[in-house]
């Protein structure tokens, strides 16, 4: 992120790496302010305002979701630990949660491409057939 007193919102988004809408849709949402406009001038955006973004951007890469990382804004630094940790402890148990999920997934889906890889060609599709069951049943 750009180090500068004041930044546009364009200047602010593209130092983020976002779109201006992204930066519009976070201030729809809470998660950012939107400055004054002092005597019809542009609005410009602080360094607080551009760490705000930095804090956002890496809470979605770590996959807390908009309303986790509203919760995280919340939080303050030093009274708060407790919480942001509880916070933490729940992100990872719904990643394990997915990873189990999408090794399950994989799982169906490579025994169903050695079931293809060997079957015979007169047999249906093992693969086109995975989609008529429940993935997350195994054979």
């Amino acid at each position: 992120m750009k180090k500068s007193a004041m930044l546009t919102v364009g200047e602010l988004a593209k130092a983020a790496g976002v779109h201006v809408e992204t930066v519009r849709y976070y201030q729809r949402r809470g998660l950012l302010t939107t400055p004054e406009r002092p005597y019809g001038t542009i609005r410009r955006y602080s360094n607080a305002d551009s760490n705000r973004l930095c804090f956002i951007r890496r809470a979605q890469r770590l996959g807390f979701t908009l309303d986790e990382i509203a919760q995280l804004l919340a939080l303050d630094t030093f009274r708060d630990r407790d919480q942001a940790r509880a916070l933490a402890e729940i992100k990872v148990a719904d990643l394990d949660a997915r990873i189990a999920d999408l090794q399950a997934m994989r799982r169906v889906l490579v025994e169903r491409i050695a079931d293809c890889t060997h079957g015979q060609p007169t047999e249906p599709c093992p693969i086109l057939g995975v989609f008529q069951e429940d993935v997350h049943t195994s054979r």
